[in-house]
């Protein structure tokens, strides 16, 4: 349904509140930032690389594990198939300090698996992936779900392979979905904070990330947390932009059809 002018502008006024609530916090961080410029220094550059690599690492896992388990959920039909759907999204509804807690209980040195993960760079990957995986799995479960399965039936019946099916007939029908759910599984994994502080601890150089070394600047270097804060900022800008350019073009795609 389309609002009409006069209606719109009504429904603008009162959705006012809320987006100026939402705009003054990034705009105050955005012109603290250019009044206050300070080059970063080299542990943040060093908290920068850290979770660019261990983000692209959780995404690799979440991606490469994440999809049989999406296309389990999308074409299984199982009696447990609800419990499993819950258990993917708990991660979401988890407070990340719990999450945090929780992965320390099962993996650290005295857990219910005994690892040494805890307190590594390997912990951050672990937490990142805790708690943005379902972001992706979501994602492609939707995609696969909405699917054209004729397209992938006719293959089979011309002699085409399980795995060629899949790429080459699903993956080509879902790329959008699946890159828009990739690409917000990253941005969830780059800001996590409270899960990775917890089981990976704050270890400068070795787990310590982005959100940890804005966390740590705010009490010992303010404009640096600043600088840092002004740099996720603008991931998740480029990020959400990404997202929102994929989905439409996901859309527009099926509308041509």
């Amino acid at each position: 349904m389309n609002l009409r002018r006069g209606r719109l502008y009504g429904w603008l006024a009162a959705s006012l509140p809320l987006a100026g609530f939402l705009a003054i916090p990034l705009l105050a961080l955005a012109l603290s930032s250019y009044r206050n410029r300070v080059p970063i220094s080299a542990d943040f550059l060093q908290a920068i690389f850290l979770s660019f690599k261990t983000s692209l690492l959780s995404l690799a896992v979440t991606v490469i594990c994440g999809t049989p388990l999406a296309l389990v959920l999308a074409r299984g039909r199982f009696r447990t198939r609800p419990l499993l759907s819950a258990l993917v999204d708990l991660p979401i509804a988890l407070p990340p300090a719990a999450a945090g807690i929780a992965l320390l209980l099962a993996f650290g040195r005295n857990g219910l698996v005994s690892t040494s993960l805890g307190f590594t760079t390997g912990a951050v990957v672990a937490a990142q992936t805790f708690v943005s995986c379902p972001f992706f799995i979501r994602a492609a479960t939707s995609a696969f779900e909405s699917a054209d399965q004729h397209a992938e039936e006719s293959a089979e019946l011309d002699g085409a392979g399980p795995l060629t099916v899949f790429f080459r007939i699903l993956v080509s029908q879902t790329s959008p979905q699946l890159i828009s759910g990739a690409v917000t599984s990253w941005a969830r994994a780059l800001g996590e904070f409270g899960a990775t502080i917890l089981f990976a601890g704050n270890l400068v150089g070795k787990t310590q990330t982005m959100p940890l070394a804005i966390y740590l600047g705010f009490e010992s270097d303010f404009d640096q947390a600043v600088m840092l804060s002004v740099v996720l900022l603008g991931i998740a800008f480029f990020t959400i932009l990404a997202v929102r350019l994929l989905t439409f073009q996901g859309r527009a795609s099926k509308i041509g059809e």
